[in-house]
């Protein structure tokens, strides 16, 4: 993996969208979901995370993920750490 300024870069994706269900994962539209932006760690993803969580708060079916990528394009890294 990258380094830059002395830091592992660990990707993360954060996206969202209306779920169908209330505690379910479904989309009610695939089309429809908000690709917020890929990170360089965690931090920063969580920050955009809560940023757009907290800006849907009145949308009770609308749900923000944030993803590991770097566990899907390695996965044998965690295994081993």
């Amino acid at each position: 993996m990258a380094v830059e300024d002395g830091k592992k870069q660990l990707l993360h994706l954060v996206f969202g969208g209306e779920l169908k269900k209330l505690g379910g994962t479904e989309f009610r539209d695939l089309d429809a979901l908000d690709i917020v932006g890929i990170y360089p760690d965690y931090h920063s993803a969580h920050t955009a995370w809560k940023a757009k969580a907290q800006a849907s708060v009145d949308n009770a079916h609308m749900r923000y993920f944030v993803v590991h990528l770097h566990r899907l394009l390695d996965p044998e890294a965690k295994a081993a750490g």
